[in-house]
C-alpha cells in the first residue's frame, strides 16, 4: 500500500500546542514541518491567525506559511494539489514528514482528497451574487432545486455561498453539483499517522484568552486596520478579524470585540474538537 514513507499529522483544536509539539516531532525525525492550516497560508494574516514567532520559524523550515496573499483564490482543493506535489518532493530525501494543522477540511483534503471539483467561474459567480442582492436567496434556491433536486436536499440551503456554488457549478458545467460527491478516498503512497492533541477544557480556555492578549499587544488592531477595503474576503470572515472589523465600524467597544474574539475562539475549538471526533484514526494525546 505504501512505500515504506510516513506522514505525521499534528492535530487538535486551536491554542492546544500543536506548534511546539510539531516542532519537536520535526527535529527528531528530521523532517520540516508542513502547515496544513487554512489561514495561515495568507501573508497577510500573521497576528490573527498565530503563525509561528520567527524563532520557531527558524528552528525547522515551515511550508505553505504566509505563501499566498489574501487577494489569490485559493481553495482546499489547491491545497491538496500543493501539498501532494510537496510530499512527493520532499520524500524523495525523508522518510518521515511532520505537518500540523487544525483545519479539518485541509486535512482532510491530505489524507483522503477531495472531491474534483471545476475551479470557480468568476463572471457566473459575480452575476449569481448580483441575482442574492436584488431577488434574495429564495429565487436561487428555486433555480437550484429545479436544476440540482439532490444538492437542493443535501445542502446548507440556508447558508448563501453554498447555494452559489452549487448553482455556479451546475451552470458552468452542465453537471449536477451533487453529481461531483463521489465519496471515495484516494489512497496514497505513503503510511499516515494522525496525533491529536487535546487538553482538559479550563486549560484550553486559559491558553485561547491568553493567547488573544497577546495577539492584542502584538498589535492585532493595526493588522486589522490595514486588511478593512479586503473585509469581504472569505479567507477574512474569519475569528479575530471580523470582530475587531465590527469595532472599527463602530458596533462595540474595543474591549467587547476581544471578549467576543475570545468567546468565538472558544466555540470555533469546540468545532473542531467534534469534526475530529469522528475521525477513529486519530491518536489522542493530553498535553
Amino acid at each position: 500500500m505504501n512505500s515504506g514513507k510516513r506522514l505525521i499529522i499534528i492535530l487538535g483544536p486551536t491554542a492546544v500546542g500543536k506548534t511546539a509539539y510539531a516542532i519537536n516531532m520535526a527535529k527528531k525525525v528530521g523532517s520540516p514541518v508542513i502547515s496544513c492550516d487554512s489561514r495561515q497560508v495568507y501573508s497577510e494574516m500573521k497576528i490573527g491567525t498565530a503563525v509561528p514567532s520567527p524563532e520557531e520559524l527558524a528552528e525547522v523550515r515551515h511550508y505553505f506559511i504566509g505563501c499566498r496573499s489574501v487577494l489569490d483564490y485559493y481553495t482546499a482543493g489547491l491545497y491538496e494539489m500543493d501539498a501532494m506535489a510537496l510530499t512527493e518532493e520532499l520524500f524523495k530525501t525523508h522518510d518521515t514528514l511532520v505537518m500540523c494543522g487544525g483545519s479539518g477540511l485541509y486535512i482532510d483534503a491530505v489524507c483522503n482528497g477531495l472531491d474534483d471539483f471545476p475551479p470557480a467561474d468568476k463572471e457566473l459567480r459575480a452575476l449569481l451574487m448580483g441575482r442574492l442582492e436584488k431577488e434574495g436567496l429564495e429565487s436561487l434556491r428555486r433555480d437550484l432545486a429545479a436544476l440540482d433536486p439532490e444538492s437542493y436536499a443535501a445542502i446548507d440551503i440556508a447558508n448563501p455561498q453554498r447555494v452559489v456554488r452549487a448553482l455556479e457549478v451546475t451552470i458552468a458545467t452542465g453537471r449536477k453539483f451533487s453529481s461531483y460527491k463521489r465519496g471515495v478516498a484516494k489512497t496514497r503512497p505513503f503510511a499516515i499517522e494522525k496525533i491529536g492533541l487535546t487538553m482538559q477544557r479550563d486549560a484550553l480556555y486559559s491558553r485561547i484568552d491568553a493567547r488573544v492578549d497577546r495577539m492584542m499587544d502584538e498589535g492585532l488592531e493595526g493588522e486589522v486596520r490595514s486588511l478593512v477595503p479586503y473585509q469581504s474576503l472569505t479567507a477574512l470572515r474569519t475569528v479575530g478579524y471580523r470582530e475587531i472589523f465590527a469595532f472599527l465600524k463602530g458596533s462595540c467597544s474595543l474591549s467587547e470585540a476581544v471578549d467576543s474574539i475570545k468567546l468565538n475562539t472558544r466555540h470555533y475549538a469546540k468545532k473542531q474538537m467534534t469534526y475530529f471526533g469522528r475521525d477513529a484514526s486519530i491518536n489522542w494525546i493530553n498535553v
